[in-house]
């Protein structure tokens, strides 16, 4: 079954990658909130568990196995992941092997970070309200310095020499470009910024401005923009009201959205999506698997939830994706929060009270 058949599916397969550390703390309860929103709407999904992570690596060495790319783009709509990351494991190959393998593998090209203040309290900018912070960042996901080209030379010598090269294509330059020119038009948000470093990095960022420029073109009613990462990163603190879709490389990308992040509340509010546009996607929370935390039952699940809810969007449910965005942001709003975010309540608890919202919402649904 190929990707766009899969697709057509009135239940909808989604692969559940818990990984280690809090993911597999919140990825359970964003399961159960999603089933509940699922049922709610009377549609169909079928949830399949793998236990890939550090516990199945230190077990017996399996990572990414053999033909789990292919039966992802066969079997599944998409993937929801928790995270990867176990001090056990120090070279952390698992995790690279699994989370960037699927990256590469899948294809999946856009990274995409929603960034939303849910409550103006949530933020450490001064007198900034809700509708001050709402944008969205496009990391290109496959190239660029994470790309993984490069070497060492006398390794732990005194001269020791390390290589890493920045990997820009043409084809990848452009689709990810023209992935959030087609966004912004699609919502009518009227406005694309691009942001790299092509005063410094002379080759590589050129090629960007280049396409920028050529694309830009077919989009006239967009107000297009640039700016040289350090002068974003400034921006996004000075003024973030300024900004409705960004769009930069791998490396840039990874930073400035966890800036970004910090300005809405902090990465146990912040999702994720790796997409490939009509194929087999991975949805995750951004705060990583946090080893300090892990199994205190102080993880916020609240970013494993909107995960689920970009998830959602991607399989055609756009309208369970609002639901479950109401429900956080119903719960922040009532002060039912995690510590990170100011509350008393524990990971099940807040998992909880979003259960009851779902389960209770009368909002429509398709």
């Amino acid at each position: 079954m190929n990707a766009s058949r899969a697709a057509d599916r009135t239940a909808k397969r989604i692969a559940l990658i818990p990984g280690d550390g809090i993911g597999m703390e919140v990825v359970p309860e964003a399961v159960r909130i999603l089933r509940a929103a699922i049922a709610k709407s009377n549609r169909q999904a079928e949830f399949v568990e793998f236990d890939w992570g550090a516990e199945r690596f230190l077990r017996d060495g399996t990572t990414l196995p053999a033909g789990a790319v292919e039966m992802f783009r066969r079997d599944f709509d998409a993937i929801l992941f928790g995270a990867v990351g176990d001090p056990r494991v120090p070279s952390n190959r698992h995790a690279a092997d699994i989370l960037l393998g699927l990256r590469a593998k899948l294809d999946l090209y856009v990274n995409a970070r929603p960034v939303e203040l849910l409550d103006a309290s949530l933020t450490p900018l001064r007198d900034r309200s809700e509708n001050d912070i709402r944008f969205i960042i496009f990391r290109e996901n496959t190239e660029g310095l994470y790309a993984g080209a490069g070497g060492q030379f006398r390794r732990g010598d005194p001269d020791e020499i390390a290589i890493q090269e920045d990997i820009n294509t043409r084809r990848g330059v452009e689709r990810i470009i023209r992935y959030a020119f087609e966004y912004a038009r699609a919502r009518k948000l009227g406005k694309v910024l691009m942001s790299d470093k092509s005063n410094a990095l002379t080759f590589g960022h050129e090629l960007w401005q280049r396409v920028f420029a050529e694309v830009r073109r077919e989009y006239p009613e967009i107000e297009a923009r640039h700016l040289y990462i350090d002068t974003l990163a400034a921006e996004l603190v000075r003024d973030p009201s300024q900004f409705r879709v960004i769009v930069t490389c791998n490396l840039f990308g990874d930073i400035a959205s966890d800036l970004a992040a910090q300005l809405a509340g902090g990465l146990g509010l912040a999702p994720s999506g790796n997409i490939h546009p009509g194929q087999v996607s991975l949805f995750e929370p951004v705060h990583g698997s946090a080893p300090n935390i892990a199994g205190k039952g102080i993880a916020n699940p609240m970013g494993a939830v909107l995960a689920s809810a970009m998830l959602c969007d991607h399989v055609g449910w756009s309208d369970l994706g609002d639901l479950l965005r109401a429900a956080v942001r119903a719960a922040v709003r009532e002060r039912q929060t995690t510590r990170d975010l100011g509350g008393s309540r524990s990971t099940r608890e807040v998992a909880a009270w979003l259960l009851e919202y779902v389960t209770k919402a009368k909002a429509a649904l398709t």
